[in-house]
C-alpha cells in the first residue's frame, strides 16, 4: 500500500502571504480526513514573526476533528518549538533540517553541525517520552545557494538521528532540483547503508515539473511513503523560485491508476483542492482540479 501524508496545511499553507483563518484551516482538515487521508502534517511550532501562517497552530489542532485512523504531525525546526509542540495531542514530531549549511543558517539560523547536535538531544528526548518522531533531510538532491550535496554528508546525517532512535527519515528535495537517476540512487543506496527496519519517506517539489516522475522513481526502488501538497500548495520561503509541493490528488491519481491502493477518495480529494483556491485566492497548480480524472 502506498502511504500518503498530506503537507498541505503546514508546508502548503505556510507560503501563501494571505493569512487563512483558523476556521477555514479546520475545515481543510475535516475535508481532507473526509478523503481518507491517513496521516497530515498540521502545523508547525515555529516563530510567527518568520512564519505568521502558523501562529496559530495550538487552537488549529485543539479544532481538529479526530478520528483513531488519523495520525497529525506536527513540525519543528528547534528545542523552542519542540516544547511547544509536546504540550499539544499530536501523534507524530516531523523536525526538518537542511544538509547545506547556507541553507540551514537561512532556515534555521544554524550552521549543519549546530543543528545536528541539538536534534540529536531532541530525537532521544522524543523518543524517550514515547512518541514517534521523522526526521525531514532537506536540500538532499542538492542546495540552491551551493548545488550538489554529498551523499556521504546526506547519509551521515540520517545515521546520526537514526542512532538517537529516529523512527523515520525523509529525503526532502526541498527546491525540486533532482532527477528520477538520482532519486533511485540514493534509495538504494539508503536501503543498502541501512536496511529496511528504517521507513524510508520522500519529499519532492514541482519546481521544474519533474516531482511525479521522481516519486514514481522511489516506487520502483522500493519506497512506499510520499509526502504530497492538496492542489499542489508551497514552497519555501526560504528556497529561492521553489514552487509547491508534489500534488497530492495527481499523485494519488498516478498510484491508483496504476492499481496501488492508497485508501484515498479521489473524487472528494479533487473538491477539496478545488475548494483551496478560494480562501487562498489565486489559481494552483494541480492538474487534476483542471482536466477531471480520466474516464473508463
Amino acid at each position: 500500500m502506498i502511504h500518503i501524508t498530506e503537507v498541505g496545511p503546514r508546508d502548503g499553507l505556510q507560503n501563501e502571504k494571505k493569512i487563512i483563518p483558523t476556521e477555514q484551516k479546520v475545515d481543510l482538515l475535516e475535508r481532507l480526513v473526509g478523503s481518507g487521508i491517513k496521516k497530515i502534517e498540521a502545523v508547525s511550532f515555529v516563530n510567527p514573526k518568520v512564519i505568521p501562517q502558523m501562529a496559530d497552530a495550538e487552537e488549529v489542532l485543539l479544532r481538529a476533528p479526530r478520528n483513531n485512523n488519523v495520525l497529525y504531525a506536527g513540525l519543528v525546526l528547534s528545542r523552542s518549538g519542540l516544547e511547544r509542540a509536546m504540550k499539544t495531542n499530536l501523534d507524530v514530531i516531523h523536525i526538518a533540517m537542511a544538509t547545506s549549511d547556507t541553507f540551514n543558517q537561512k532556515n534555521a539560523r544554524r550552521s549543519v553541525a549546530e543543528s545536528v547536535e541539538e536534534i540529536t538531544k531532541m530525537v532521544t528526548d522524543i523518543r524517550s517520552a514515547g512518541k514517534p518522531v521523522v526526521v525531514c533531510l532537506g536540500t538532499a538532491f542538492g542546495c540552491p545557494f551551493e548545488g550538489d550535496v554529498p551523499l556521504q554528508n546526506v547519509f551521515g546525517i540520517a545515521e546520526k538521528f537514526i542512532e538517537a532512535g529516529c523512527t523515520e527519515i525523509t529525503l526532502a528535495d526541498t527546491v525540486g532540483v533532482a532527477n528520477p537517476e538520482q532519486v533511485s540512487l540514493y534509495v538504494r543506496e539508503f536501503i543498502r547503508s541501512f536496511g529496511s527496519e528504517i521507513p524510508l519517506g520522500l519529499h519532492f517539489h514541482n519546481t521544474r515539473g519533474l516531482g511525479i516522475a521522481n516519486a514514481y522513481a522511489g516506487y520502483l526502488s522500493g519506497v512506499r511513503r510520499f509526502d504530497a501538497s492538496i492542489a499542489g500548495l508551497g514552497g519555501c520561503p526560504f528556497a529561492p523560485k521553489a514552487v509547491g509541493n508534489v500534488c497530492t490528488e495527481d499523485l494519488v491519481n498516478m498510484f491508483e491508476e496504476m492499481g496501488l491502493d492508497t485508501g484515498i477518495e479521489l473524487s472528494g480529494l479533487i473538491e477539496t483542492a478545488k475548494w483551496i483556491e478560494e480562501p487562498i485566492g489565486h489559481i494552483l497548480d494541480g492538474m487534476l482540479i483542471k482536466a477531471g480524472l480520466v474516464k473508463h
